[in-house]
């Protein structure tokens, strides 16, 4: 016999009801639509200073000072016009979690009025207090202040939510001895430390023009679904999203009827809802379907730059949780979440290549 505890969290899910489904707009009128894209930016920049921030993007190196400051104003201009007021350098400090720093257009004047401002020097570099990230060693406190850098190679976005528009700009994080506080800092560097070995490998194979060489991943982000009733009951849950109390699911690993199973109608809607908010940031999700075990679910993006898919696994996380709540349901991204059933992961898939040789994990006959 079920607990009055229980009873009444089912019939809460069932006054409930389920959230209803937005009208699904076309492809091309979501896409990209909240990404401060190459194109966009082609449009809004002088032709030369635009070829400057491709070879940035595709060779590497630093930005001059007047180009980084159009690139601020184009992409405030582009930000402001969608309702946005403040910006965030968004990092990935080493707590497992995304960080962001924001702050507003807004500049004083000494005559007493304001003007809406981004600069070149403000995109480049923030710097957030550094002392109560983890840094994997000792600092001294005097010692711990961090710098967040514009990562160009990732397009800065726009995040809506109820409480406004913010411009995110994708940054690294590091001390101001340059050691790595984050974990993209190192991706880049082992993208850099990759792209010389083999275009030096490729040179000695007879290779004389050769295109920077790249990773791609595709990861497949694997989760678990809850109704928020039936997580209330759950402290666990509620504080460190895993089971540690309560008896083993009627069913396990048995439960193979529910992998590639029919989508649930209520899980459907919170699908859609979730990739048309993806669609709009231009990640580029593809795959979604039924896991093994029960409640459990898949979304999975096509490969694409690692960096870029490493910062849209992010947004995904952040947006399946976030809309999990509007759908009356927490999302749980534990790995291990319910002893005794199959657990979540990100299953990545790489390639590495360019575009003169392709694919170099498949290299063919040649």
């Amino acid at each position: 016999m079920p607990s009055p505890q229980r009873l009444s969290a089912i019939e809460q899910i069932q006054l409930r009801g389920s959230y209803p489904a937005e009208t699904a707009k076309p492809l091309d009128e979501l896409w990209g639509k909240n990404v401060f894209t190459l194109e966009k930016m082609k449009k809004a920049l002088p032709k030369e200073e635009f070829k400057l921030v491709q070879r940035t993007i595709r060779e590497g190196g630093k930005l001059d000072p007047s180009v980084a400051n159009a690139v601020a104003q184009a992409m405030k201009d582009w930000a402001t016009s969608h309702g946005a007021l403040y910006y965030a350098h968004v990092f990935y400090p080493l707590t497992n979690s995304t960080a962001e720093k924001h702050d507003g257009f807004i500049a004083p004047q000494s005559d007493g009025t304001v003007i809406s401002e981004f600069t070149g020097k403000l995109l480049v570099q923030g710097e957030p207090d550094g002392s109560s990230f983890p840094n994997g060693g000792l600092r001294s406190t005097f010692e711990a202040r961090g710098y967040t850098a514009w990562d160009i190679t990732s397009p800065a976005y726009l995040m809506e939510t109820p409480n406004g528009v913010t411009l995110c700009v994708p940054t690294v994080f590091v001390s101001w001895t340059g050691e790595a506080l984050d974990k993209k800092t190192p991706l880049l560097r082992s993208n850099a430390a990759m792209n010389r070995q083999a275009k030096r490998l490729l040179t000695l194979l007879g290779n004389t023009e050769v295109a920077p060489v790249n990773s791609s991943c595709g990861a497949e982000q694997e989760y678990f679904l809850i109704d928020q009733a039936f997580l209330n009951l759950r402290p666990d849950l509620l504080l460190v999203g895993r089971s540690l109390f309560g008896a083993p699911s009627a069913k396990g690993q048995q439960f193979d009827d529910h992998y590639f199973g029919a989508i649930p109608e209520r899980v459907q809607v919170f699908m859609q809802d979730v990739e048309q908010q993806l669609y709009r940031l231009g990640v580029p999700c593809k795959t979604r379907h039924n896991e093994v075990a029960p409640g459990q679910f898949e979304i999975a993006p096509v490969y694409e730059a690692a960096n870029v898919a490493t910062d849209h696994q992010q947004l995904i996380m952040t947006l399946l949780r976030s809309t999990a709540k509007k759908h009356g349901m927490a999302c749980l991204l534990h790995e291990k979440p319910f002893a005794g059933i199959n657990g979540s992961g990100k299953h990545v898939n790489w390639s590495v290549g360019n575009s003169t040789q392709g694919n170099l994990l498949d290299p063919g006959s040649t």
